[in-house]
């Protein structure tokens, strides 16, 4: 019986290590990628020509015409997928606090969508300390009327093994034990301000929520030990119907073309800065792998498609606008394997929602560590939710993407900011993203056999069950398991 498991185990590395010789295309993509990117110069005219990317804007509009026409110049067949859905935008926004209602003065703050279109609240903020279930538990009816200050992180000095949950989810918990607006502290210091969802539905929340800077919310928690603080919080905000349009490239496969592979970053940004690492690195990445693709003219057994999509920062609208058109038009089972570049830079490795593609993953890595052992071949088993690769996940389809690597020049603390700007862009480091992340794309469309399938709903249920997954998909209405 030993005898009989260690033959298997040998046949079963001697498939994976025979069944794939993609070293002389590597390097080729390797070559051309590195002497002719143009994802560093394409990124550059996009953020200080047309600017931010959100959503439904003017600005979206321009650069999902810009990123269809670059497709196009680049001779790939490419198609816009519209969507309409309902998006939102903030206009208007007002933060006072103070001891009581006849001593407050302005505070810094930023509307965090999906913010009501108006709303005027007075009331006294409570500390929720993480903004977990646990820190309303022992007082519930102390949040009632009153305002949430929660830390957008786990506070340094809590419990060990305190997780954290997702703005949306902490502000869903304080909507749920009766707070009537939510204030979260930034973890970023220097006053960084940062946007994003708190709406778990990607519709609107039924309560004001605004994001300060740490320094000016910590020192409001230490207040609030000393004395009850005020605050009055007004804004407006746009909610409504827009159309927007992702982005396809799509390169049919020879032998298989009804089995796809999905490529996918998001296109759209925040419009506090220009979006340059959120997502445009990722997404100028995907469009420079498509350019590579076609210049090589790469053959591929499974359909590639290189997806932009809109309305990711909103609610993973574009992505989930994808998946209801492909069952609409009843190919999603074409979807084998979907590829999520959201911020990615420079990995060092790659990643996937499915532990059995390890030895596939790291057979391709090995061959990429021998053009350029910058390339570490780390690899990541695991999931995890808020960005496009979800709606496919939610659908049992595996998901991957790169690994290990890190943002360029600190732009860490700039996330969601009104610092994302390009001048934290790193050329070579974006070419590295686009180069490893080609080669995977092009190794996952040709191998003779992927290991993993499209999970079933009970398995799908028991992995997301094991991922952790169970509790942030309740919050947010999408467990759809009893």
């Amino acid at each position: 019986m030993k005898y009989l498991f260690s033959a298997a185990l040998l046949c079963t590395t001697f498939f994976t290590n025979a069944q794939d010789k993609f070293g002389d295309v590597f390097a080729k993509i390797n070559t051309d990628v590195q002497q002719n990117s143009k994802a560093y110069q394409t990124l550059k005219y996009e953020t200080e020509t047309i600017g931010h990317r959100l959503t439904g804007s003017a600005n979206g509009a321009k650069a999902e015409q810009y990123a269809f026409d670059l497709l196009k110049s680049y001779g790939c067949e490419v198609k816009f997928q519209p969507f309409e859905v309902e998006s939102w935008a903030r206009k208007t926004i007002s933060v006072e606090i103070g001891n009581d209602q006849n001593s407050l003065t302005k505070m810094k703050a930023v509307t965090l969508a999906h913010s009501p279109v108006s709303a005027d609240v007075t009331g006294e903020i409570v500390d929720a300390a993480n903004g977990l279930e646990a820190d309303y538990q022992s007082s519930p009816e102390k949040f009632k009327g009153k305002i949430a200050l929660i830390y957008l992180g786990v506070l340094p000095g809590s419990a060990a093994g305190t997780k954290s949950l997702h703005r949306s989810e902490k502000t869903a918990i304080a909507t749920k034990y009766g707070a009537i607006g939510v204030i979260i502290i930034n973890t970023v210091k220097d006053g960084v301000l940062l946007t994003g969802t708190a709406s778990v539905t990607g519709k609107l929340i039924p309560i004001p929520a605004v994001c300060i800077g740490l320094e000016d919310g910590m020192a409001l928690k230490d207040k609030i030990k000393a004395q009850p603080q005020m605050t009055h919080i007004t804004m407006s905000n746009f909610s409504g119907l827009i159309k927007a349009r992702n982005v396809i490239a799509t390169f049919k496969g020879t032998a298989l073309p009804k089995d796809k592979i999905v490529v996918g970053g998001h296109l759209d940004s925040w419009d506090l800065a220009t979006g340059a690492i959120d997502n445009g690195i990722g997404s100028f990445a995907i469009i420079d792998m498509a350019r590579t693709f076609k210049k090589l003219n790469l053959k591929t057994k499974r359909t590639v498609e290189f997806v932009l999509f809109m309305g990711e920062e909103q609610g993973l609208l574009g992505s989930k606008a994808y998946i209801d058109q492909a069952k609409k038009d009843k190919t999603l089972n074409q979807v084998k394997f979907m590829l999520n570049y959201d911020m990615t830079n420079d990995p060092k490795g790659f990643s996937t929602s499915r532990a059995e593609m390890k030895d596939l993953f790291t057979a391709w890595g090995a061959d990429i560590v021998k053009i350029d052992t910058g390339f570490k071949n780390l690899f990541n088993a695991g999931a995890g939710l808020h960005s496009d690769h979800q709606p496919f996940m939610l659908e049992g389809i595996p998901t991957g993407g790169g690994f290990g690597g890190k943002l360029p020049n600190n732009s860490g603390p700039f996330y969601h900011s009104d610092g994302d700007s390009f001048k934290l862009v790193d050329e070579q480091e974006l070419k590295n993203t686009v180069r490893y992340s080609a080669m995977l794309t092009y190794a996952l469309a040709n191998t003779p056999k992927i290991p993993v399938g499209v999970q079933g709903e009970e398995e799908l249920r028991a992995f997301l069950e094991s991922q952790n997954l169970k509790e942030p998909l309740s919050i947010a209405g999408e467990w759809r398991w009893k």
